[in-house]
């Protein structure tokens, strides 16, 4: 069934459970705090590249880039505070480094152990809800490729698809006994609403849906289960796919019954910047024919912030729209 978006929304307490990761996630995160305190956002831990990369590297612990960005999406922070938690070095031995980052570290040996410190900066930040790594366990994904490639770490996917020029056919992770972080279980199963995205499909939703625990919670829970389909195609990961192959994608590593509601921007980026996606290889994501072939309730609205010449998520609209879908099921 396909419907249209009405934005008005009343403010309540809703038990929401998110996962993801990268930017995707924080976005509606942003948009959700403003309709509840009940918030769980399970973020997914396999992360290698970057600055995450290194910390988990040179410190052991897991990658806090997609952690920090959820925790600062939902605390109740100055300006000033969040500018330093994001600031990242220039120079020197720590260039390229995030500070957030390095506090995580920190405050990972100093509260003896990871979940504890992510509580405790929590807490310092005044966060309205919780951030939850999908596992504790050091968690590595691999990808097989059409052609037989198998490549591991999920900084080198989109890389080495691009190169091979040969799509994603499965991902999976080492080691396949990683077990689920039990606080992220009963957070789905508690929840009213489950929200899978929107971000990367293969390197940041589907990630959370390997471990057996997390997609079995999820098709069991009788929550509405809302996918956010990405605006644009990721060069890399889903180029050329329409929203089918998004949802076809999850299932095939999530299991059926992971998805009953389809939450899809209609709205036509800008020519000038549309253009920049395009000559990367990348196009909207729209609903076309291919709703009509899949079993979903499909909402359908125009969700776009262009505002920094970027194509993203409005998480105003989103997070309203999300609120709408809870209360029609109360």
């Amino acid at each position: 069934m396909n419907k249209s978006i009405d934005l008005k929304c009343h403010k309540n307490n809703y038990k929401i459970t998110a996962i993801g990761g990268g930017t995707g996630l924080s976005t509606l995160l942003r948009g959700l705090k403003k309709y509840s305190d009940n918030i769980t956002a399970i973020v997914t831990v396999s992360d290698d590249g970057g600055g995450s990369g290194k910390i988990r590297e040179e410190f052991g612990i897991l990658p806090p880039g997609d952690i920090r960005n959820c925790i600062l999406a939902l605390a109740n922070a100055e300006p000033a505070m969040e500018q330093l938690l994001q600031y990242r070095f220039n120079g020197g031995y720590l260039q390229g480094q995030n500070f957030g980052n390095l506090l995580i570290a920190v405050m990972t040996d100093m509260c003896d152990g990871f979940l504890n410190g992510l509580k405790e900066l929590s807490n310092v930040l005044a966060v309205k809800g919780k951030v939850l790594p999908v596992s504790l366990d050091n968690i590595r994904l691999k990808a097989r490729l059409k052609n037989g490639t198998i490549v591991i770490g999920e900084s080198k996917i989109p890389k080495v698809q691009q190169e091979e020029n040969s799509p994603i056919e499965e991902v999976f992770l080492e080691p396949n006994c990683a077990r689920a972080l039990p606080e992220a279980i009963e957070a789905i199963s508690n929840a009213e609403c489950i929200i899978l995205g929107p971000g990367s499909l293969y390197t940041s939703i589907i990630p959370n849906l390997l471990l057996p625990e997390i997609s079995c919670a999820i098709r069991m829970s009788s929550a509405r289960k809302i996918y956010i389909a990405n605006i644009m195609t990721q060069p890399g990961e889903s180029t050329g796919y329409n929203l089918a192959d998004h949802v076809n994608a999850i299932e095939k590593h999530g299991g059926k019954g992971i998805i009953d509601t389809i939450i899809v921007n209609n709205q036509m980026p800008p020519a000038e910047i549309l253009e920049k996606y395009i000559q990367e290889n990348s196009i909207p994501v729209f609903s076309q024919d291919d709703y009509k072939k899949m079993n979903y309730e499909l909402i359908e609205g125009e969700l776009l912030d262009y505002s920094i010449g970027l194509i993203r998520h409005n998480s105003d609209k989103l997070s309203r729209q999300v609120v709408k879908l809870i209360e029609e099921g109360l």
